[in-house]
């Protein structure tokens, strides 16, 4: 059986329609068979992005990282104004986030790559709901390899469950880098990361 993510051509489709809003903003998403959350916004996606609207910065250069049919992405540009590269390993994924941009009338470059294998450019934020379904190997690569592709300045945001051992997880970032947790929703904890500058 393959979870979502994989790259698989050969799932059948079903293309339905799920809604978001947030203050006046509306949106609009399609999702189908193979995708992560087909049926609803997840809870853990809603809590990352609804905390980075209260935290976050606005305008600057934004990395979604396993985006998935563009839900995170997609709200950030339209009500943060950043501009935001879309990644994720799965074809179907990334044509839905493709029509998707297009349904919420905004903009963005959409590429299929492995974590962050075909990343080129280097960003002010990456976000990511990690693939905790992949794998800890996989969602732990999204998570320690994001500031390889960070700026001096930028900043890791992700989402994680309590019982997907999103402590343990913050623990070690600590370590290297100053971490802090915001936001705590249902077992869902956003936690913030960015590299020790000195000056």
């Amino acid at each position: 059986m393959n979870h979502y993510f994989t790259d698989n051509d050969n799932l059948r489709s079903k293309l339905r329609t799920v809604l978001y809003s947030y203050q006046n903003h509306k949106f609009s998403f399609y999702t189908d068979i193979g995708v992560f959350s087909k049926a609803k916004i997840d809870e853990g996606s809603k809590t990352l992005v609804e905390t980075y609207f209260i935290h976050g910065r606005k305008n600057i250069k934004v990395l979604d990282a396993g985006c998935g049919y563009g839900f995170v992405g997609i709200t950030l540009t339209k009500i943060m104004n950043c501009d935001v590269d879309f990644i994720d390993i799965s074809k179907r994924a990334v044509h839905l986030c493709k029509m998707n941009l297009k349904e919420n009338k905004v903009t963005g470059n959409v590429l299929i790559s492995n974590v962050y294998e075909n990343v080129k450019d280097k960003y002010d934020l990456i976000i990511v709901n990690p693939p905790i379904k992949a794998g800890k190997q996989v969602y732990l690569s999204f998570i320690n390899e994001a500031f390889n592709h960070l700026n001096d300045d930028g900043e890791l945001w992700f989402v994680m469950r309590t019982n997907h051992g999103v402590k343990t997880v913050y623990k070690n970032l600590t370590k290297t880098y100053k971490a802090e947790i915001l936001e705590k929703n249902r077992g869902f904890y956003v936690v913030f990361c960015k590299n020790q500058l000195t000056h």
